[in-house]
């Protein structure tokens, strides 16, 4: 597998509150967490920064060759729930910090099979030849109206509310978190990213930046383009090509 990263921090932004870790798995497989911190100046990027450094030494730490999909979903629910004591602690301790919370994608990938985590409205995509497909499914107020038939998912694209998230790492002693598992063919692509990607390109113009075999600069095609088209916040996208 091939792994493309990057993180930026827009054109509007100050200081970028993203975070993300990637790696190499003993059986040639690869892993990835995305996290979008939330909360005050400094807040967002602790919460962040916590949360991906808990749940990739989880799987560097717990990940075996040949693991089934539901013993890697365990290990994955594990991390993240750890993350999240970890960002509720440190905010708990810290007046400064106190309701700082992050989004996470966490995503463990054989050959031939993915598993992902999330909380929030990163987004972990998979793209082939013939199509690009949303693995995730955003924990906000305007996917919760679509999901009622109140708007469609066209009218979401540019709703006013659309940054507000119902579930986030950190915010709570507790938490809930979806998982996906799906196969995965070769050629096929894991695009994990924050939503100053998806605010700024569309899905289509996404899987257009994967027109030819130059992986690794796939994660700058994509920011450069998010920030041509505004940049409003921060940019991060990685890239795992099977």
């Amino acid at each position: 597998m091939r792994i493309s990263a990057g993180t930026d921090t827009g054109r509007v932004r100050q200081s970028n509150q993203d975070s993300y870790a990637i790696g190499e798995l003993p059986d040639g497989g690869a892993w990835a967490v995305v996290c979008d911190g939330m909360g005050g100046h400094a807040g967002g990027n602790v919460a962040s920064s916590l949360a991906v450094k808990r749940i990739s030494e989880d799987i560097k730490s717990n990940y075996r060759s040949g693991m089934k999909p539901s013993s890697v979903k365990n290990m994955l629910e594990t991390a993240v729930v750890a993350a999240n004591a970890d960002v509720f602690d440190a905010a708990l301790k810290s007046n400064e910090l106190r309701g700082m919370g992050t989004t996470v994608v966490a995503a463990v990938c054989s050959s031939d099979l993915c598993v992902v985590a999330h909380v929030g409205d990163s987004r972990c995509y998979r793209i082939s030849e013939e199509k690009i497909i949303q693995v995730t499914k955003d924990h906000s107020l305007v996917q919760e109206l679509v999901d009622a038939g109140v708007i469609t998912p066209e009218e979401a694209i540019n709703h006013p509310r659309k940054n507000i998230i119902t579930r986030a790492l950190g915010t709570n002693d507790d938490i809930e978190v979806d998982f996906s598992d799906f196969f995965i063919s070769e050629g096929d692509i894991l695009l994990i990213c924050t939503d100053g990607l998806t605010n700024h390109v569309s899905d289509e113009d996404i899987k257009k930046c994967f027109s030819d075999s130059n992986a690794f600069d796939y994660s700058d095609r994509l920011i450069k383009l998010a920030n041509e088209n505004g940049g409003s916040d921060n940019i991060t996208a990685v890239v795992i090509v099977n």
